[in-house]
């Protein structure tokens, strides 16, 4: 079983527009494809430092000298580039969301195919999980994290329902979670709706949204000028969040104009929006979601 397959490789890595004695990093490491791809277009000068949380990929380090591997979360990359003596990149490369193998292993906790404790943490070095998510959070937390982040309109309910049910005992597997929920599960939307809650819950365990806009911001800062941004997100919380930053520079709101009537932004679009063709989505079909923008610094 492929450890992850590589959404998007070519169009993902051509958007970097790799100078051979450039430095890169590519932020969401997993089986290491997109980072193979930019180590084989740099020269023997150039360098490549990938991140990546989950203990699990290290098994992948490439045995490249141009290559270095960092077991964190990517909202810490201008610190631990700047430990390794990196103040700037000449790229960035980003695959956001779960990789194959965290939905293929059942015990992680990811897959709404598998039974598992509730768990959904990319870094076993993280305290909150899903467990605690599920058992310990507020009500009013709960229906914050299933509308802000799965968008589901009867994230009250769903809240009350948790509540109420873990009043008798805790909700410990992703199969008694179902349980509990079962009333909100028709046949018809079962999966659709099944993938709403787990995203939600994922991304609160895994402080997603959070980690992207700092991890934005920093890319922002770090980039050289004429540096190439290269994302790809899977559901609209993320591609809204990369979208609009890339146009104006804010995640909320719109920039203050100059006397003219101009705003400075701090990216140049490259391209169009890309998306899968039907025979990459035949042969993996979680890229189906898939939305790269790519973007240069100014």
């Amino acid at each position: 079983m492929e450890y992850h397959n590589p959404v998007l490789l070519h169009p993902t890595v051509d958007g970097l527009d790799i100078k051979p004695d450039g430095v890169y990093v590519d932020v969401t490491f997993g089986g290491g494809g997109h980072s193979k791809e930019i180590l084989r277009r740099l020269g023997p000068n150039g360098k490549l430092f990938a991140f990546d949380q989950d203990e699990d990929a290290l098994a992948n380090a490439l045995p490249d000298e141009r290559f270095t591997l960092i077991n964190e979360n990517f909202r810490f990359i201008k610190r631990f580039l700047r430990f390794h003596g990196i103040k700037a990149v000449d790229g960035i490369l980003a695959d956001l969301g779960v990789s194959s193998h965290q939905f293929d292993v059942p015990e992680r906790g990811f897959s709404t195919r598998f039974d598992a404790e509730l768990d959904m943490r990319m870094s076993q070095k993280n305290d909150l999980n899903a467990y605690r998510v599920v058992n310990e959070y507020e009500e009013q937390d709960l229906r914050r994290v299933f509308f802000d982040y799965g968008e589901l309109k009867n994230a009250p309910v769903l809240a009350r329902t948790i509540v109420e049910a873990r009043r008798d005992y805790p909700i410990k597997t992703t199969e008694e979670l179902k349980e509990v929920l079962k009333r909100f599960l028709p046949e018809k939307v079962r999966n659709k709706v099944l993938a709403q809650i787990y995203q939600a819950i994922r991304i609160e365990v895994n402080q997603e949204m959070d980690v992207l806009k700092e991890f934005i911001e920093q890319s922002l800062e770090i980039l050289k000028p004429g540096g190439r941004f290269s994302v790809i997100s899977y559901h609209s919380l993320e591609d809204r969040l990369v979208k609009r930053f890339i146009k104006n520079g804010m995640f909320e709101g719109e920039p203050e104009r100059d006397f003219y009537g101009n705003f400075s932004v701090p990216f140049k679009t490259i391209g169009k929006l890309i998306v899968p063709d039907d025979a990459e989505i035949k042969i993996n079909n979680r890229a189906r979601s898939a939305k790269l923008r790519v973007a240069e610094k100014l």
